[in-house]
């Protein structure tokens, strides 16, 4: 009896041939900020940090604490307009954080 098995079903399936999708994608804004990064030493209530500023956007930087090893860190990062903003919202915050956190006198 001879009857022909439907392509899905068979064992030995012709070669199939690979396409190549070609992927195109279009640069973001954010894509050409340029990567600069700005530290800043600063000494709060007696303790030492270490300040890194980075471009987000054209006209937004964000600052954050540099993790130190073995000391973990949950603050969340500060924006600003300039670098030098950025950074002087998170002094600012850690200032106020530290006279809290003082036992009173």
């Amino acid at each position: 009896m001879c009857m022909r098995f439907r392509a899905a079903l068979r064992l030995n399936a012709p070669p199939r041939r690979v396409q190549f999708a070609r992927f195109h994608f279009q640069l973001s804004r954010l894509d050409t900020v340029a990567a600069a990064l700005h530290h800043f030493e600063e000494s709060i209530a007696g303790h030492h940090y270490l300040i890194e500023v980075a471009a987000v956007d054209e006209n937004r930087w964000r600052a954050h604490i540099v993790r130190t090893p073995g000391v973990p860190t949950a603050l969340m990062p500060f924006y600003g307009r300039t670098p030098v903003e950025a950074a002087q919202l998170l002094c600012s915050w850690l200032t106020r954080a530290h006279a809290k956190a003082a036992p009173p006198v």
